[in-house]
């Protein structure tokens, strides 16, 4: 079997120096019957290795609950299949532009300010997981035939935080659990994060998008020797709800590639392919220097103007990678794959006939209802990606004041007495009106995506203060969560009480147009492939097709579209749910 081993200057396979030419693909953003496409496609461009993160909360979404966490060892079976070589990121923490930087809600809501650090409760629950998830990375290191040749210690631990001796024990953990393959760390070319994020005996790797000497420089003040690596070559970027769309130009990112391969140091394009934040999954940011500010949710697109976009198909970056990675590959690269089929037989309209009022979905897809003196969060109520319904009483008779939503997490709609008082941010969070007693208030809170990088990585969502009518506190909550995954059980859903909607007029209450609920309609395919849908006019929300979740609409931009993976369409006839959070659109969707 071969042996894959760090040495001074060089990664060694058999003694061999190479280079690492390494690309990200998450096996979880992208359907799985599209994995080998994708290893092709990189294979194509120029590389010899695959690098993956693993959401610990994609499959311990309830403590002790395991879902398909087999998936991560029959995407590194389609690697070693396709000829790479895979490096491992298990976490436990991912960061990933991904909810809560893969840490489950569970644990965050029980831990706090604890994760990540050395706390026995934390680490226990981090043993517990990791102990069941690397038997399928173990089983496939490279002197075992797989094609596993590294894994990282926790990830860019150096933004976060400064406790060594908890990175430490995440290294012996991994070897405890079988790792034998080199472990690394990887972080930011700056003097606090090497210092707070790397351990002797690991090896430490950079992350960056351009100035390569510069970082690489700034590594060799710390490590001395082994093997020069970018973890993470920002290739493009991410992009924001009701934010720019962010490319980058191909030239300017082939140019940073090639001065990182000039220093003789190995890369990790980051992203080779994003794909997609399936099923609301997209984590989110806070804005500013120190990462303090302003939400900004994640759209539901990863395609971060990667080299091969979220429909798998080669872009000119792609091209210019190709052209400067085949100078540092011995013989011709492998010819690009065709791209995958796409909708056949022209735009497909879905018309949507039937609802159901967003009151009626809560009530029988939702969990019990709580009552309680104070708003629970959405953790006490273990919604993870959803809404939740609070309703409280104002006493009266009084005079009107205004009501806050104190701490309000993301997003709510609010309804006083039946009728539709406002939209509330966290920015926002006061109703326009004053509102007096006796009255009956309503807020419908959705979570945009937890914040998956930086200091506020765990916080709650929901109303994580109270309701305040002028300065007084309103007791006696109601509360009920809305789970996306309780749309997972299709027999639920086909027994919703759907009725006719009503479309003509202007955007009104339940059962006039505009309302919210959930809409289900249908469609005929002649030749299943990639498609785009779209929702002319809708406003916010999520979609399923064929029981898929597609992931969040929204009309604030920049994302316009989701991507319809090929594999979820089936000839004949084909079913589409639309979950509008707040004011529905016209009567269809389209798929193109």
């Amino acid at each position: 079997m071969a042996e894959f081993t760090v040495g001074d200057r060089d990664f060694l396979v058999d003694g061999r120096p190479v280079r690492l030419l390494s690309g990200a693909l998450h096996y979880f953003r992208v359907h799985e019957e599209q994995w080998p496409h994708r290893l092709r496609m990189l294979r194509a461009m120029g590389l010899n290795c695959v690098e993956t993160y693993v959401p610990w909360n994609l499959h311990e979404p309830v403590p002790g609950r395991y879902a398909d966490v087999e998936a991560l060892g029959r995407f590194l079976d389609a690697a070693g299949a396709a000829g790479l070589w895979a490096i491992v990121r298990p976490g436990p923490y991912i960061c990933a532009e991904w909810d809560n930087g893969g840490l489950p809600h569970w644990l965050t809501a029980a831990v706090g300010s604890r994760v990540r650090t050395g706390d026995p409760a934390y680490l226990a629950a981090v043993e517990r997981w990791l102990c069941r998830l690397l038997p399928q990375v173990a089983a496939r290191q490279i002197d075992r035939g797989g094609p596993v040749i590294m894994v990282q210690v926790e990830n860019e631990y150096g933004s976060y935080g400064s406790d060594l001796p908890y990175l430490s024990t995440l290294a012996a953990l991994l070897r405890t659990c079988g790792i034998d393959v080199p472990l690394f760390t990887s972080d930011g070319p700056e003097d606090h994060m090497l210092t707070g994020g790397s351990v002797p005996g690991v090896l430490a790797t950079v992350n960056f998008g351009s100035g390569a000497r510069a970082g690489f420089g700034k590594l060799r003040e710390h490590r001395a020797d082994g093997p020069l690596m970018c973890m993470e070559f920002w290739c493009g970027w991410f992009d924001h709800w009701g934010a720019p769309h962010v490319v980058r130009d191909p030239a300017d990112a082939a140019d940073a590639l090639r001065e990182i391969l000039e220093c003789g140091a190995s890369v990790n394009i980051y992203m080779a392919h994003g794909g997609t934040n399936f099923a609301g999954r997209a984590g989110a940011n806070r804005a500013g220097a120190l990462h303090e500010g302003a939400l900004e949710p994640d759209v539901t697109s990863y395609d971060y103007d990667a080299p091969v976009d979220e429909m798998g198909r080669p872009t000119e970056k792609f091209w210019q990678f190709r052209e400067v990675l085949a100078g540092y590959r011995e013989g011709p690269l492998p010819e690009v794959p065709p791209a995958p089929p796409v909708l056949g037989g022209g735009p497909v309209r879905a018309e949507l006939d039937a609802w159901a009022p967003l009151d009626e979905v809560i009530d029988a897809l939702g969990g019990a209802e709580t009552r309680s003196p104070m708003p629970p969060s959405f953790e006490e109520l273990g919604v993870d990606r959803g809404l939740v319904r609070y309703r409280v009483e104002v006493p009266g008779p009084r005079q009107p004041y205004r009501l806050t939503l104190s701490g309000l997490r993301d997003l709510a709609v609010v309804q006083v007495d039946g009728v539709r008082a406002g939209v509330l941010s966290e920015e926002d969070p006061v109703l326009a009106e004053p509102v007096a007693g006796p009255a009956v208030v309503e807020a419908w809170v959705e979570s945009l995506g937890r914040v998956n990088y930086g200091p506020r990585t765990g916080e709650p969502k929901g109303i994580t203060g109270g309701f305040l009518h002028e300065r007084q506190y309103l007791h006696g909550v109601t509360a009920r969560g809305l789970r996306l995954d309780a749309f997972d059980d299709a027999a639920a859903v086909a027994a919703l009480p759907f009725r006719a909607p009503s479309w003509p007029g202007e955007p009104g209450e339940p059962g006039e147009p505009g309302a919210r609920g959930l809409y289900r309609g249908a469609f005929d395919v002649v030749s299943p492939g990639d498609a785009r849908l779209r929702l002319p006019g809708w406003t916010r929300g999520f979609v399923w097709v064929n029981g898929f979740c597609l992931g969040r609409y929204w009309a604030v931009g920049p994302q316009e579209s989701l991507y319809v993976p090929g594999p979820v369409l089936r000839e004949g006839r084909n079913e589409v749910w639309v979950l509008e959070l707040q004011g529905a659109g016209e009567e269809h969707v389209r798929l193109a």
